[in-house]
């Protein structure tokens, strides 16, 4: 029996992209190589969003060649799309696949075999799958490389999204994350384009489908036609990940982003208006050039008056071809550091005081994993991790839970589901 092993950096496309070739290895008879298993082929899917994403891929690509031996080793994802002749020129690899022939990946690795169609069917190790629905972009903003590695926006047909999504619905998922590169750029691949709010009330009417999540927009994008899709939809989640990374107007606008803070305040309030308890995360960098304590300081401010859930920092690094990379006034590593440091404290008390203003409330809680000895760990449908007292329940149920305490890690919750569990998978 043959063996696989991939391993999988940077972001929720990536994840899917993994999913998907998982999925057509399996069918293919693969079994995943667990330790100390010797490996028929290894997929490294990489990150190349900052220097340390570029550190962590070199790393993986030694480790699962030491740990597996394959006889296969493939690199893809965004570092072998910028620096794909330095990783042939790595013993340890056999082949580099660039972003734009990922689909077709296993069919460059094994051209005379066959494979099946690229998509996944279930997401191991979730209790939530994301559904790739767009890939690259169009905005070279001024620190990222990304446009570089994964091309011009394109989009999936509207018909492949809603079969795949319904495929999943009948593998047992309730809820899907609707994820790319920059899906505000969503077109459905065809003229006239539809809209990603078009999308969204799509996908709200398929049967068995509990909840819908957007993963990553900017605020530009989240316009009218959107929240009335999001608020007034059956399943949409009243949480959303909406792309701030500086507070500061003049650090956007050397960022080359497309908005202003006052755009992402007035995003935010119309959908806290329409629904008081809708939450927000989002993407901050730290230090980038010309970044004064003054611009870092507009940063904290909108992050006490928004109170984000969860705040993925970055810490600013060059990166190749990026016009960021040649700007003067570049920030101390020290500096942002210290920054970083702060920055986060502020994060954790925001969503500790956002988690607290919600004790007393009940939602439905869909738990994941037990993360703490006799609690199983979730998310309600406003994307706040809890944590509820084991008991008989187990992971992958959906449960009604009221929030009756907090701490630094996430809210605490009571089971308040009297009849009998909804299990979400067979």
């Amino acid at each position: 029996m043959k063996k696989y092993k991939i391993v999988t950096l940077g972001c929720r496309t990536n994840q899917y992209e993994s999913q998907a070739f998982a999925d057509q290895l399996k069918k293919e008879g693969y079994v995943e190589a667990k330790e100390g298993d010797k490996a028929d082929l290894c997929i490294v899917n990489t990150c190349t969003v900052t220097e340390s994403a570029d550190k962590r891929s070199l790393y993986q690509i030694r480790k699962v060649s030491r740990e597996f031996s394959p006889e296969k080793l493939v690199v893809t994802g965004c570092l072998a799309e910028r620096s794909k002749k330095e990783l042939k020129q790595l013993e340890e690899v056999t082949h580099v696949v660039s972003n734009h022939k990922k689909e077709k990946l296993l069919s460059e690795v094994f051209p005379k075999k066959e494979w099946p169609e690229f998509q996944i069917e279930r997401f191991e190790a979730h209790t939530r799958a994301f559904v790739k629905i767009q890939d690259g972009c169009n905005s070279y903003c001024s620190y990222c490389v990304i446009p570089f590695v994964r091309g011009r926006s394109r989009s999936k047909k509207v018909f492949d999204i809603l079969r795949e999504i319904e495929a999943l619905v009948e593998n047992g998922y309730k809820e899907v994350v609707l994820t790319g590169i920059n899906i505000g750029d969503f077109d459905g691949d065809q003229s006239p384009p539809v809209r990603l709010s078009d999308l969204v009330r799509q996908v709200d009417k398929i049967p068995g489908l509990e909840r819908i999540r957007i993963s990553s927009i900017d605020p530009d994008e989240v316009d009218d036609d959107l929240i009335d899709a999001v608020v007034n939809g059956e399943k949409t989640a009243p949480s959303m990940h909406i792309v701030l990374q500086s507070g500061s107007n003049l650090t956007l606008k050397r960022m080359r982003r497309k908005y202003t803070k006052q755009d992402f305040i007035t995003a935010t309030t119309r959908l806290l208006k329409e629904n008081p308890n809708f939450t927000f995360t989002t993407d901050i960098i730290v230090g980038f050039p010309g970044e004064t304590e003054e611009e870092f300081q507009e940063t904290l401010a909108l992050m006490d008056e928004v109170h984000f859930a969860k705040v993925h920092m970055f810490p600013y690094s060059d990166r190749p071809k990026t016009r960021a990379s040649r700007m003067p006034n570049k920030v101390p590593s020290t500096m942002i550091q210290e920054r970083k440091d702060r920055l986060l404290r502020r994060a954790e008390k925001n969503a500790y005081d956002l988690r607290q203003t919600f004790i007393g409330n009940e939602f439905f809680v869909l738990l994941e994993t037990e993360e703490k000895p006799g609690y199983l760990m979730g998310h309600t449908e406003n994307f706040l991790p809890i944590y509820v007292p084991k008991e008989n329940l187990r992971p992958n149920t959906l449960i009604k839970v009221k929030c009756t305490g907090n701490n630094p890690e996430g809210l605490i919750g009571e089971n308040q589901t009297h009849r009998k569990i909804q299990t979400l998978f067979a």
